[in-house]
């Protein structure tokens, strides 16, 4: 059960993070772009957590999911600060 919420969580990831970057290509907008990347290694991030508990249980993949979701967050913030007018 544990497995389609996790599974669920990526794939609502991946959504946004298409949709996000359709409309920023339509529109044009920096913003949709940069939250478009964030929900991109949103996506990665989620799905690192399907292997670290299914796939790779011999070790820890700690390191890279935090790293994928520092990255995240930093360029949804870059976006915040420096490409909104």
């Amino acid at each position: 059960m544990i497995l389609v919420i996790y599974a669920l969580c990526s794939l609502t990831a991946l959504a946004c993070a298409t949709l996000l970057l359709l409309g920023a290509r339509r529109s044009g907008s920096r913003m949709l772009f940069w939250s478009g990347l964030c929900f991109a290694a949103l996506t990665v991030s989620n799905a690192l957590v399907i292997l670290d508990h299914y796939v790779f249980v011999d070790r820890s993949l700690q390191f890279w999911r935090l790293g994928t979701g520092v990255t995240a967050v930093a360029l949804l913030l870059y976006g915040l600060i420096f490409e909104e007018r």
